[in-house]
């Protein structure tokens, strides 16, 4: 989607701001012993309250069968898309919430990561570098910049401290459907592909591995996982172009990472 006026803007602000709200609850929620199960059914129970759709449900990917919950829930070496279910939340987890909402015609898709303490000095820096290689890349996010602009600044980030990003799974534009053109991959190199127009909406998103860029779809379809077992964070932020710095319309860069 391409915002083309204020009132355009304020009406999208207005639906990212509340998805920001929801989001944020849902993550207070993660807690020991809670099962990724029940973060869901708050989520949904949140969404009744907001009088919100989940932008999740219903979503139909190859021969996967329909998704049918508001939130992806991936604990550790799961990457993306994972399915909500008995699993409780353990002390060392990295747990990634995926969420979106549809709100007035307009769409909403945002991600955050949360470590449960006690973690490990690499593990935590691990999950702070993450979401920093992936804030870098929102900053690209210009007037007359490239789609390759934004992913060279999230890998070569990723890179520098040994992880690296998944490439299966890109960003995207998002507004009146859940995936718009263009895609937005977390790699890339400087001044390749489409450059940016200003009001272009983007998710810039990306799964980054502490290790080696493999992994696998599950049998249920939609469950990705590293096949060495290493550990994935996943950070994505709703941005507009604009012209000397990107609109972020869904900040979360300032939320705690870890809790106890």
């Amino acid at each position: 989607m391409i915002i083309k006026n204020k009132k355009q803007f304020a009406e999208y602000k207005e639906v990212c701001d509340l998805s920001v709200e929801i989001l944020g609850k849902i993550k207070n929620s993660v807690k020991k012993g809670v099962k990724t199960i029940e973060i869901e059914n708050y989520a949904d129970q949140l969404c009744n309250e907001y009088n919100v759709k989940p932008a999740f449900k219903g979503v139909s990917v190859g021969k996967a069968p329909p998704y049918k919950y508001a939130t992806c829930i991936s604990l550790n070496d799961t990457v993306v898309h994972g399915i909500p279910g008995e699993e409780e939340i353990k002390p060392g987890d990295i747990v990634k919430i995926d969420f979106g909402i549809i709100k007035n015609g307009y769409y909403t898709d945002h991600c955050f990561t949360v470590g449960v303490k006690p973690l490990s000095d690499e593990e935590e820096l691990f999950i702070i570098e993450s979401r920093n290689a992936i804030i870098k890349g929102t900053q690209e996010a210009i007037i007359d910049n490239t789609i390759g602009d934004i992913g060279h600044v999230i890998e070569s980030h990723a890179k520098k401290y040994g992880y690296s990003v998944a490439k299966d799974f890109v960003g995207h534009s998002i507004g009146r459907q859940l995936h718009e053109p263009p895609d937005v991959p977390a790699y890339g190199f400087k001044g390749v592909g489409s450059k940016l127009e200003k009001g272009l909406v983007l998710c810039i998103e990306a799964q980054i591995i502490d290790g080696e860029p493999h992994v696998y779809v599950s049998d249920d379809g939609w469950t990705v996982k590293t096949k060495n077992g290493q550990k994935a964070c996943m950070f994505e932020y709703i941005v507009m172009v604009n012209k000397k710095e990107p609109k972020v319309l869904t900040n979360t860069f300032d939320w705690e990472l870890f809790v106890d």
